[in-house]
């Protein structure tokens, strides 16, 4: 078995967290829940030149007895690293870097919205039976890093503000 095929990174698990912040009478008949799909990267391969992409996905559903419109924005926490420059996979006291961004072209750091990073803030309007919005994650290890051998894992927490 090569290092390549040796070399295991898991999943990055999103836990989900939920804050509502919005006045509870607008609010009363809304049901608005969230659900996240992890990033799994798979292989990492050290001595490849390009970097290993992956994706997941955070949905934000919404059900009404009336038609109302939902403003939401959905904050990505830093995880382990305790930063969003670089955040990192763990695997004991070895780590790899990897960050998450809002955008395919991985320009724009998923964060809160401070230090330099981006968040989903959006709206739609919720109908009887129910509005869904899903939402790209995109997540890059850079190319070229030495790391152990190893189960890599990230834990990241989305909060989702109504």
């Amino acid at each position: 078995m090569s290092l390549a095929q040796a070399l295991r990174f898991a999943t990055s698990r999103l836990a989900i967290a939920i804050a509502i912040a919005a006045p509870l009478p607008a609010m009363a008949a809304l049901s608005c829940s969230t659900s996240a799909q992890a990033v799994a990267f798979g292989n990492y391969d050290p001595l490849s030149t390009l970097p290993t992409d992956s994706t997941g996905q955070v949905s934000v559903t919404c059900t009404n007895l009336i038609n109302l419109f939902v403003n939401y924005t959905v904050d990505l926490s830093t995880g382990v690293s305790g930063s969003y420059a670089s955040r990192q996979l763990a695997s004991g006291a070895n780590r790899l870097n990897y960050n998450l961004y809002t955008d395919v072209t991985h320009l724009l750091v998923w964060g809160d919205g401070t230090s330099g990073t981006s968040h989903i803030s959006t709206g739609f309007l919720v109908v009887l039976l129910g509005t869904t919005a899903n939402h790209t994650v995109y997540g890059r290890i850079p190319a070229r890093q030495t790391a152990a051998v190893g189960s890599y894992t990230d834990t990241i927490t989305v909060t989702v503000t109504f």
